[in-house]
């Protein structure tokens, strides 16, 4: 096992697309880390890089105390589970498994060894003398990741290796490799465009816009205090509702109506509530939002009520057995409510902190 760091890493292909730009993480060993991101926004190109599939336009990729920019995919001792599974389709599961240490001369009796390892690990030895097309996705998935595992490598890498299994099959892997991720300790980086996957799998979030990093934090740091609009909105689900409002008196106006949200200093933000935040209040309510109800999404255990205040949409996460009318008086707790400056979209703050 090994750290993993970047310093000031950065791609620029040929005609001048800079597709990561001055990239600085260090990864701890042992530590699972995610990379989430817009489709674009040079999550996969990172990873790639760290693996050696990209090459480095300039920075420092540092597997443990060895730089690695000019070593080989194979030499870095890093292993990779990929989208795709990039399993041979005329092997059988277990000399898929056993492949790679093959090619390495490893001595048979090791290789026996830590193919049955793996296989128990990831519950696929009745499937051993299959062939990958006699298999479902979530066990070609477990067959990729066992592939990976076999190599004992100092890192795993991931990308994007959920997404070709249908949503209640990505819910068990993401399980899955988060328990094998603890109970092997091995340091990981993985890529998604999906928050919700992240939230769930990783210690620390790398959130990346444009090939630059917005935020690093765990996922309720991240989640709880978004550095930016960009961050805001993509991290939760359902999104948070952004709004036009202005600082005026101390108070948030939004819509000409002073809303109960103390913010110190003048001028234009954007306001940012998340819906399981706001709460019914009575109608006439001073301080609460106006909303108009436009239409109502049923989820079983919650209702999203759709709406607008003042022009501008409006979402709120509220209880299935709420009551419900067409026009609702909503209320946030100051400390739950969050300030971005409207020009860079960078945060000023919690509003009651502001």
């Amino acid at each position: 096992m090994a750290s993993i760091t970047l310093e000031r890493l950065g791609k620029t292909y040929a005609g001048g697309t800079q597709a990561v730009s001055e990239i600085d993480l260090a990864i701890a060993d042992g530590e699972f880390v995610v990379l989430v991101g817009p489709s674009g926004c040079g999550k996969s190109t990172l990873l790639r890089m760290i693996a050696g599939l990209e090459t480095v336009s300039h920075g420092t990729v540092r597997i443990g105390e060895r730089v690695v920019n000019d070593l080989e995919p194979a030499e870095r001792d890093v292993a990779m589970v990929f989208q795709s599974y990039a399993l041979y389709p005329h092997m059988t599961v277990r000399q898929n498994l056993a492949y790679g240490l093959k090619n390495r001369r490893m001595d048979r009796a090791e290789i026996a060894r830590r193919v049955d390892q793996a296989a128990a690990m990831l519950e696929i030895g009745p499937y051993l003398d299959r062939k990958p097309r006699q298999l479902s996705g979530g066990q070609r998935q477990r067959v990729a990741m066992g592939r990976a595992i076999v190599r004992e490598p100092a890192a795993f890498l991931f990308d994007e290796p959920l997404s070709n299994l249908d949503a209640k099959l990505r819910v068990t892997m993401r399980g899955e490799i988060r328990a094998l991720q603890r109970r092997l300790g091995t340091t990981s980086v993985y890529v998604t465009h999906d928050q919700v996957e992240a939230m769930t799998l990783a210690d620390r979030l790398v959130v990346l816009n444009g090939g630059r990093v917005e935020q690093i934090g765990t996922p309720l740091e991240v989640y709880r205090r978004p550095a930016s609009v960009f961050v805001a909105g993509f991290i939760g689900a359902p999104a948070m509702n952004l709004l036009a409002a202005a600082r005026d008196g101390g108070r948030v106006v939004l819509d000409g109506r002073a809303l109960a949200l103390p913010a110190a200093g003048a001028g234009a933000v954007t306001l940012g509530l998340r819906p399981e935040d706001l709460v019914p209040v009575a109608p006439g309510t001073p301080g609460a939002l106006d909303m108009a109800v436009t239409h109502v999404e049923e989820l079983g255990a919650q209702r999203l009520v759709h709406g607008r205040v003042g022009g501008q949409a409006l979402v709120a996460a509220l209880p299935a057995d709420a009551a419900l009318a067409d026009r609702l008086a909503l209320a946030v707790e100051p400390a739950r409510a969050h300030l971005f400056d409207a020009a860079s979209g960078a945060r000023l703050g919690q509003a009651g902190a502001a």
